[in-house]
């Protein structure tokens, strides 16, 4: 079962076909770059159809807008590592009991939302591609807020900055830890040594620091005092919303 409701079959044959053609298209093009002919060229297929076909079948992509066109060319083409890991990420909240597809935050949103889905981190809606796992008690305006304005800022991330985005992330994580533990030891030997590591690898990696600044929540009140950036990378969405309906 892909979603809720009955589905929509010829959008889901559409946006499957498309976006196996443009998945092909990046990835043969990748292989002659990288001279590897014709794996990537099969793998963006399949990635792209894949995405292709759950995205339709779940009328994801918001057409009418051009946020929805790029989206998917971007899923398809720029994009295709992290959408492979979104569709793991679909796969798996497929296939587990109780996930809780949530449709209304999904539907012409550019993005797919679980309730609970892949969650590697109890506590922590978790953002691979264009899917969003443990987004939890939507009901709550506050939660509902964090998925829609700091977990779908993780998917445009995701989309601009393509196959850079895990070298960013878990990049800045690795030597950020490392430079948290020196840190620790030379200066914040009176906090815990995780939450020290955490405020540097974590929360003021630039992927986090943008989405929680974008969300209005910079900083995070378990950052530890005296450690990462000051002042929020970006203004508020609410702000830039209400300086738009001012002009």
């Amino acid at each position: 079962m892909m979603g809720a409701g009955d589905g929509r079959p010829a959008e889901a044959v559409g946006v499957g076909v498309g976006g196996a053609a443009l998945g092909f298209g990046a990835g043969a093009l990748a292989d002659r770059l990288l001279d590897t002919w014709p794996v990537l060229a099969i793998g963006g297929a399949v990635v792209g159809g894949a995405n292709g076909v759950i995205s339709g079948w779940r009328g994801i992509y918001d057409w009418r807008r051009p946020q929805g066109v790029i989206g998917f060319a971007l899923d398809s083409t720029w994009s295709l590592v992290m959408t492979a890991a979104g569709v793991f990420s679909n796969v798996f909240g497929m296939v587990k009991t109780n996930s809780d597809y949530l449709p209304e935050l999904s539907e012409r949103r550019n993005v797919h939302v679980y309730r609970r889905g892949f969650v590697p981190r109890k506590g922590f809606a978790t953002t691979l591609g264009n899917v969003v796992g443990g987004a939890a008690d939507v009901e709550r305006e506050s939660r509902r807020h964090l998925i829609e304005e700091h977990e779908v800022v993780h998917v445009w991330q995701a989309r601009w900055l393509g196959p850079f985005f895990p070298i960013v992330y878990v990049g800045w994580w690795a030597l950020a830890a490392l430079y948290g533990l020196a840190m620790w030891g030379t200066r914040h030997r009176d906090r815990p040594v995780g939450k020290v590591v955490e405020t540097y690898a974590y929360y003021s990696n630039p992927v986090e620091w943008w989405a929680y600044s974008r969300a209005g929540r910079w900083r995070p009140s378990s950052m530890i005092d005296g450690c990462g950036w000051r002042r929020p990378m970006v203004r508020p969405h609410a702000t830039v919303l209400a300086r738009d309906k001012a002009k």
